[in-house]
């Protein structure tokens, strides 16, 4: 099995790398489309806003920009190209998520959460202070956050919806009654999870979700949306076929992120 297409990967118009090197590595490696799905945060609060700038995350203010590259690449290859978002969710930023989606007309939203009560889930140096009660508790946070994200009903797709897996700190805080109640979430929702291959070929070592969860999911008969959450040309080449092999060992049929 192949994979006929990827809708999660970065360009320099985030943290990735420039966009004709990404869509030239998706090409390469037999996708028919690709989605651009670089980060964007409109929180107005001041951690989020001081740290987006820090990052360089402002798709916010250049996604018209990206839009005319993104245009202007099609001409140039037989790849189906989606003009995308992959954007931080915060329940206290669902008005200014909304305004933004709906003036912006992105081909689709992929809604993740990277930060918990302003404390970033992959910051190792934040958590390192953090006792196990207040760990456990982060993590209770994270799970509502991503029911909210997806009964907010403003995404096509949840990103990575057990990414707090990936910190050491963490990891195996997760219960079966959190994958329970995003499970019962999704089985309600129109927002589909992705099988996100971000960091299956690295420390982590998983594809997200992880069994359990990808499990309780299944149990529902929710679909998922495939994405290499690739940054840099060699990582979409290096995940594409690692994912293609994943749904097919699943006997999954992978899903579009469109409603």
């Amino acid at each position: 099995m192949s994979l006929r297409a990827d809708y999660h990967i970065h360009s320099n118009y985030s943290d990735g790398r420039p966009l004709p090197s990404m869509l030239a590595a998706a090409a390469e490696a037999g996708l028919e489309a690709v989605g651009v799905t670089d980060h964007c945060n409109v929180a107005a609060r001041g951690v989020p806003t001081e740290r987006k700038r820090e990052l360089g995350f402002n798709l916010d203010l250049t996604y018209e920009r990206r839009r005319e590259a993104v245009d202007s690449l099609r001409t140039g290859t037989d790849l189906t190209v989606y003009d995308a978002v992959e954007l931080d969710y915060d329940a206290r930023d669902e008005d200014a998520i909304a305004d933004f989606l709906d003036g912006a007309s992105f081909d689709y939203a992929i809604g993740s959460v990277h930060a918990v009560d302003d404390v970033e889930i992959f910051d190792r140096s934040e958590l390192a202070a953090l006792a196990e009660p207040e760990l456990d508790r982060l993590v209770d946070r994270y799970y509502e956050a991503v029911v909210a994200l997806v009964e907010s009903e403003l995404f096509d797709v949840v990103g990575h919806v057990d990414a707090i897996e990936r910190t050491p700190e963490l990891r195996n805080h997760t219960t079966s009654e959190h994958y329970e109640l995003v499970a019962d979430a999704l089985d309600g929702s129109s927002t589909r999870p992705e099988i996100n291959a971000g960091r299956a070929l690295d420390e982590y070592g998983r594809f997200h979700p992880a069994p359990d969860f990808l499990a309780a999911c299944r149990d529902r008969d929710v679909r998922f949306v495939p994405g290499t959450d690739a940054h840099r040309p060699d990582e979409l080449l290096d995940r594409a076929p690692v994912l293609a092999d994943h749904f097919a060992d699943l006997g999954l049929e992978p899903a579009a992120p469109f409603r």
